[in-house]
């Protein structure tokens, strides 16, 4: 017994020893991994895992992984830190990292963290925190570089060689007058490549493409796609240049709207935490699982509104959910092409009619087809003949219907100011079953019995 019990700190000191060294491994593998890295790390384990990887990286390094992780995991380590120490890592950015965490740091913390910081920074990030966030002035970046017109080559390549480093993306130069007043784009490649007697004056681009503050980001995102930029100009209302928007934050900017837009088309509120507390994930989902459960009751009221022809017709009870089913596929296509041509500005008022008609075709086309074919199906598993045709003619009308509202409610959606994404799979699922149940089981009504 007195072994035993010497034994069992012994044994409890090497288990410690063990794990101290593990974990010292792992932070030397941390040391040596990029913030992104260590971000998609923490993303994929489980929340007692994550914490454990989070407690173990160096607190220099804090804020830059913050500034990588998604919005649900930064919530949840956030959480964790005790203020001083959360202060400690927000005071390791700067003001432009900053204003991309502001949203999900408490506001006294917030307060206490701009307190340390310089006069002209604190003026930015109160400046971009007040426009929304899908506008490109919440995405611009203070640090830009600017030269004026009447600046020779040589001036201008002596200025960025005094400079210890330049700012990311940084692809060209803004030339801008004494009024801070925007000019044009100088690219750094016209710097390289021409004479350095040449003025500024001769070698900018004077119609480049530019953004306002209070503009669209959808918008910008768009142009950056389209004409391939990496840093563009943000002006004020009056002209003069206030900052610039880079290809670094547009393409995170699209990367989270699109997965919104994924979890919006399942009936998903934001950006859920795939290894979030059991009681979080499920009161995220009630919302459209209670419209949906709805839905389903009005559904099943439409099929019991004819009870008696499913009585004498048995058929009809093992036909109904293909017609159902069918037409929902259809219309989630349908709805999927729609809330994508809005995202990317393709649908317009000019040509939304044209859409409808086009759309309306598809489903004829696929109707004739596919309703055929299914009417064929009952046919020959029955024979039955007015069966069949009574199936056919239930699909090529139940897929009529999926177009019409597979480009309506995501229309109607973005005319009310809403998000098209945002639950229009459980609403178009809702009309095209009940529908589709009532079409068909009320075709049958009328020419079986």
């Amino acid at each position: 017994m007195v072994d035993r019990d010497r034994a069992s700190p012994r044994h409890n000191l090497i288990e410690s020893l063990v794990h101290r060294q593990h974990l010292v491994e792992l932070q030397l593998k941390l040391r040596s991994l990029h913030p992104a890295d260590i971000a998609y790390i923490l993303e994929a384990l489980p929340l007692d895992d994550r914490l454990l990887v989070w407690r173990q990286i160096e607190d220099g390094r804090g804020g830059e992984v913050l500034l990588e992780v998604s919005d649900a995991v930064r919530d949840s380590l956030i959480e964790t830190l005790e203020r001083p120490a959360l202060v400690r890592v927000l005071g390791q950015l700067d003001a432009d990292d900053l204003a991309e965490l502001a949203e999900a740091v408490p506001e006294e913390i917030l307060t206490e963290v701009l307190q340390s910081l310089n006069a002209r920074d604190r003026d930015w990030l109160q400046a971009t925190m007040a426009y929304p966030e899908d506008a490109v002035g919440h995405l611009m970046y203070q640090d830009v570089l600017t030269v004026r017109e009447n600046q020779r080559v040589e001036q201008v390549l002596l200025l960025l060689r005094g400079r210890d480093d330049l700012p990311p993306n940084t692809d060209s130069l803004f030339v801008v007058d004494g009024r801070h007043l925007f000019k044009g784009v100088l690219p750094l490649r016209a710097l390289l490549l021409n004479d350095p007697q040449k003025q500024v004056a001769e070698l900018m681009l004077a119609d480049p493409v530019i953004f306002h503050c209070n503009e669209d980001a959808a918008d910008a995102a768009r142009a950056f796609e389209r004409y391939d930029l990496v840093s563009a100009p943000v002006v004020n209302e009056r002209g003069k240049l206030v900052g610039r928007l880079t290809v670094d934050e547009v393409i995170d900017y699209i990367r989270e709207e699109s997965e919104e837009d994924a979890l919006n088309m399942a009936g998903l509120r934001g950006d859920e935490d795939l290894f979030a507390p059991i009681w979080d994930s499920a009161r995220n989902r009630w919302l459209w699982l209670s419209i949906n459960l709805c839905t389903a009751f009005i559904a099943s009221r439409a099929i019991g509104l004819f009870e008696d022809a499913i009585t004498q017709i048995v058929a009809l009870a093992t036909l109904m959910p293909i017609v159902a089913g069918i037409g929902g596929n259809s219309g989630n296509q349908t709805t999927a092409l729609v809330v994508r041509g809005l995202a990317l500005g393709e649908i317009t008022p000019e040509n939304t009619w044209h859409l409808v008609f086009k759309e309306i075709g598809v489903g004829l086309l696929n109707g004739v087809a596919w309703g055929s074919t299914v009417g064929l199906f009952a046919y020959l598993l029955y024979w039955n003949l007015p069966l069949g045709l009574v199936m056919a003619a239930a699909m090529l009308l139940n897929l009529l219907l999926a177009a019409l509202m597979g480009v309506a409610i995501p229309l109607i959606l973005h005319r009310l100011g809403r998000d098209p994404a945002l639950g229009s799979s459980v609403l178009l699922t809702f009309i095209t079953d009940g529908m589709g149940f009532f079409i068909f089981l009320g075709l049958a009504t009328v020419f079986l019995l």
